[in-house]
């Protein structure tokens, strides 16, 4: 048997004009909780998972990052399983991600925390990374 490749559901990401006024939806109107934050987006979490709604002010099409324990080692199981590397391995704060197609087409954001989770100040604020 295989071992599994994707390992959760980091977060679904959605496109906002301003990140106050998303805020002001999603955290003051539909009580999702604030835990990070920098220039151009906002994660806030949902009271009963783990998976995070991003808020981005720069990708207009939603996307779904799942969580994989190597993006390097998860390109080269996606093209050996038939599928497609769309953008090679690449850095990201928390560690390194690839985009992929499966065999139908269909975009898989993976992404891997080697780097670490986001450490916050008091107000949410990204100050760096927490080691696991």
């Amino acid at each position: 048997m295989v071992e599994p490749l994707i390992q959760k559901v980091d977060c679904v990401r959605f496109y906002v004009a301003d990140l106050e006024s998303g805020l002001a939806f999603y955290r003051d109107r539909l009580g999702l909780e604030l835990i990070w934050r920098t220039k151009r987006a906002i994660g806030l979490r949902m009271p009963d998972d783990e998976t995070e709604i991003v808020l981005h002010t720069e990708q207009q099409a939603p996307e779904i990052d799942l969580k994989v324990a190597c993006a390097e080692e998860a390109a080269a199981q996606i093209e050996e399983a038939g599928g497609k590397v769309v953008v090679p391995p690449f850095d990201i704060q928390i560690g390194r991600c690839v985009v992929v197609h499966d065999p139908w087409g269909n975009e898989l954001v993976l992404l891997d925390f080697t780097k670490g989770l986001l450490e916050t100040d008091a107000e949410g604020n990204v100050i760096g990374n927490k080691p696991l």
